[in-house]
């Protein structure tokens, strides 16, 4: 009983939008074997579903609702960046050809007419849940970087823009860390990039074992260069990290008998804090945290500033 929850939660969320009770039921019944099925009787409780439960895997429309329509759902649904990629599939009356024509302009994926065949609309909504399931895969694995597997830099970047527009809004401040592993050339020349890659593998996971929360970002920027996004974050609060992860990596004692300041691996860090107005970007933060990160190099290094 005690595995029961957790592989139920991971069973793809299917989420079916129609009017008509006996139609959602008939659909719901037959997927749940396989997937989590959530149900919404029109498109404002779907979206208030979506708000609720996060963006689900697939989604079953119907088309004619009242209020809203589920061609408007589609195209809002298509809008908004958290559920742009959900496959859509609508499941209505509407059967022409010029419809399923509009429909699939929209951004759904197939367009199944009623009155259905269940086995048909199965097989269609599994094709659909793997498709989605290999791109989340390859998406996924795209933003990572191959050496360390924490974010990579193109992670990094988008998180960046989408945080700063966020904080624009909310006028929540945001800040950023820069680290860069002291002597790391000589490191590599000395003992081999094999050891330099094993070096870059231990300190990006004491990186990411520094922050605690899901919405902070950790990233390899580039080399031996790392950056932590902190959205909603002060000056104080940045400090208390990059000198809880300065900290950490020289616990770690990674032997460095060719660095001009210790006798193990340690790292240099800077940060800013900044609160996004309408004449600043986020390349004035980077700007900022690598000016810091400069400063504590020059200051001799193993130190935040």
């Amino acid at each position: 009983m005690g595995d029961a929850m957790p592989n139920e939660e991971k069973k793809p969320l299917i989420l079916i939008v129609d009017d008509t009770p006996t139609n959602i039921q008939v659909l719901a019944e037959a997927l749940r074997a396989e997937y989590r099925v959530r149900v919404a009787s029109s498109g404002k409780i779907a979206f208030e579903v979506i708000a609720k439960l996060g963006a689900p895997d697939l989604i079953l429309l119907d088309v004619m609702m009242p209020e809203m329509d589920g061609y408007e759902v589609c195209r809002r649904l298509k809008q908004a960046p958290e559920t742009k990629n959900v496959p859509v599939i609508f499941v209505t009356a509407k059967s022409d050809a010029v419809d399923e024509e509009y429909g699939l302009k929209l951004g759904a994926v197939d367009y199944i007419a009623k009155p259905f065949h269940l086995p048909i609309v199965a097989a269609r909504v599994r094709n659909h849940i793997n498709l989605k399931i290999k791109t989340d895969l390859l998406e996924s694995q795209a933003m990572l970087d191959g050496l360390t597997n924490i974010s990579n830099r193109r992670r990094f970047d988008e998180s960046l823009e989408n945080e700063w527009k966020r904080s624009l809004r909310s006028s929540a401040p945001i800040s950023l860390i820069m680290a860069d592993i002291d002597y790391f050339k000589l490191y590599n020349d000395n003992y081999g990039h094999g050891i330099g890659d094993e070096c870059l593998k231990k300190v990006a996971a004491t990186l990411a074992d520094s922050i605690e929360r899901p919405s902070d970002l950790v990233a390899r920027y580039g080399g031996e260069e790392f950056v932590v996004l902190l959205p909603e974050t002060d000056a104080a609060g940045a400090h208390n990290i990059a000198e809880r992860f300065r900290s950490h990596v020289e616990a770690l004692r990674l032997q460095h008998q060719y660095s001009g300041v210790s006798a193990y691996v340690t790292v240099s860090v800077g940060y800013a804090c900044v609160t996004p107005g309408v004449e600043s970007s986020p390349t004035e933060l980077l700007r900022l945290a690598d000016e810091k990160l400069y400063q504590a190099k020059e200051a001799g290094r193993n130190r935040v500033c």
